[in-house]
């Protein structure tokens, strides 16, 4: 379609990962077509190192899945939440799940996410997610 070609030029993303399929085409998608700059993690643990260490503002959104070895997508937010830094702490995080029942959205969201996108990622349903919370 090429509709959604650059929409998310100038935004800056970290995707946090674990399946490095996933993670390729989610990078392909984001920086190869919407034109986001995107760094990633491949789980929760590297992927709560990346931010803290980042300095200020380096990123407007993290996508985050939740299923993950070492840290999973919901300790992860949890730890970004109670970082000491209130401005990097409110950062706004969209969860990615293979399960979209409501259950794990509501986990999602109760963990300190601000919303949740189903996969396999569908970009015509994630743009307008990440849409919401870039200003």
């Amino acid at each position: 379609s090429g509709g959604l070609a650059g929409e998310l030029k100038g935004v800056r993303l970290l995707v946090v990962e674990d399946n490095a399929v996933n993670l390729e085409i989610a990078v392909e998608m984001l920086s190869g077509l919407m034109g986001a700059a995107v760094d990633t993690a491949r789980n929760g643990e590297e992927g709560c190192t990346r931010f803290l260490d980042a300095p200020e503002d380096t990123y407007d959104v993290i996508l985050m899945d939740l299923q993950m070895p070492v840290m999973d997508g919901y300790d992860a937010a949890a730890r970004i939440r109670r970082m000491k830094d209130e401005k990097k702490a409110s950062i706004p995080i969209i969860a990615m799940t293979a399960n979209a029942f409501a259950e794990d959205r509501q986990k999602a969201i109760s963990m300190g996410m601000n919303d949740h996108v189903a996969k396999p990622i569908d970009m015509n349903v994630l743009l307008p997610v990440i849409a919401k919370y870039i200003r």
